[in-house]
């Protein structure tokens, strides 16, 4: 990560210590990184801003438009040229600092104009017009085109580093590359998408990702057909935290009933066609690995209890292509786990509330939860966030 200057965040680090301890004696973060909106702000310079934050998938940007959206405490204006090429800037006008598209806006037209003073760009930046300007002679339109924001594509997933000092978004990853590249996620097609609001902390949401310690007493579709205690982490040497879980025997995919109405994907091997998996990718991403199709869930943070949700599944086109072919059959099932996973998040915010919060233990089942909150509890001392260290014990199961 590169280096930024060292401003922890508003919290007691005193209340982060039991945080730290090894698993088999640490507890989860304290109440205020939950509840406190004054953390959340502090998060979105620190967590947000300074690191690499997933907008969504490059193809969803189509030749000749613009969509303006939010990444941390930044509005990011996403264009595509009539060319192909894909850009970010930093949703501004140059004139007098108007937003020029409203976030969550798309537009098809072959300009970027601000409402305000009606300054129009091209969808390369360029300033095209000032109408009404009196600039002087000394007024120079090549000096005022919009500011980009550092943008890669990872997968054909768009990344944005809206303080643009980030290390490169390979070395930020370090090896879920190496990880993930089997499933070719470049190739998949977005062919379904639910957008959710749930009234929880963000982290709430990852904790909750990270462990199927809960599986048992709120998810009996998944415990049909993947085993609750199967899974193990892997060696993060980049920002996430994750590994896989196993499919029961009758099972071909995560699904209703196990069955799958896609086609595995070409590239993965017996073990991992009988294996999904799961993947944090910090702050915002998490990846899940399917033999036949590919889901994420992307998070925006509103507010210390409030977060913005858009999952969507991905398949090969060869299926999508396929007559009468259906995403349902993992739509549907990951609908209902979802909306069991809010449910339970949600409940879990009320409490953190509560004036009897206090933080409990995690279990060795946790081990994932537990890198997750460590790389937080020392993002937030440290002011910068670093990968997950290693867990030594106990044994690494969630």
């Amino acid at each position: 990560m590169a280096v930024h200057t060292a401003v922890p965040a508003p919290i007691d680090p005193a209340e982060l210590a039991a945080t730290l301890r090894p698993l088999g004696s640490a507890h989860i973060l304290p109440r205020a990184a939950y509840a406190d909106d004054r953390v959340l702000t502090w998060e979105l310079e620190r967590f947000f801003d300074a690191t690499w934050v997933v907008l969504g998938r490059a193809d969803a940007i189509a030749p000749g438009s613009q969509r303006a959206m939010r990444a941390g405490s930044e509005q990011v204006l996403l264009t595509r040229d009539a060319a192909g090429e894909l850009r970010a800037f930093y949703d501004v006008c140059r004139h007098r600092g108007h937003e020029l598209l409203a976030v969550g806006s798309e537009s098809r037209k072959r300009a970027i104009r601000c409402p305000y003073h009606a300054w129009a760009y091209g969808l390369d930046g360029q300033l095209r017009a000032a109408p009404r300007f009196d600039g002087g002679s000394g007024f120079d339109p090549g000096q005022f085109g919009l500011l980009p924001m550092r943008m890669a594509v990872w997968h054909g997933w768009i990344f944005v580093n809206p303080d643009g000092e980030a290390d490169p978004l390979d070395d930020y990853l370090g090896n879920l590359d190496e990880l993930v590249s089997d499933w070719e996620p470049e190739r998949l097609v977005a062919v379904e998408r639910h957008d959710y609001e749930v009234a929880a902390n963000w982290k709430l949401i990852v904790e909750n990702y990270h462990e199927c310690y809960h599986c048992p007493s709120i998810h009996p579709a998944l415990c049909r057909v993947s085993p609750p205690d199967s899974s193990r982490d892997l060696e993060a040497r980049g920002m996430f935290a994750g590994g896989p879980m196993l499919l029961m025997d009758h099972a071909e995919t995560m699904s209703l009933d196990g069955r799958s109405l896609g086609q595995p994907l070409p590239r993965l091997d017996a073990q991992r066609l009988r294996e999904v998996h799961y993947f944090g990718v910090f702050p915002n991403l998490l990846l899940s690995l399917h033999p036949d199709y590919v889901m994420t869930h992307r998070l925006e943070p509103l507010a210390a209890g409030r977060s913005r949700i858009e999952c969507e599944w991905l398949f090969p086109a060869e299926a999508v292509e396929r007559p009468r072919f259906s995403p349902r059959y993992a739509a549907d099932f990951w609908d209902l786990t979802n909306r069991e996973d809010w449910q339970a998040c949600e409940a879990v915010q009320r409490g953190v509330r509560s004036r009897g919060f206090r933080p409990g233990p995690l279990a060795g089942r946790e081990s994932t939860v537990y890198q997750f909150d460590t790389m937080v509890a020392r993002g937030y001392l440290e002011g910068t966030v670093r990968p997950p260290e290693p867990v030594e014990a106990p044994t690494a199961t969630r």
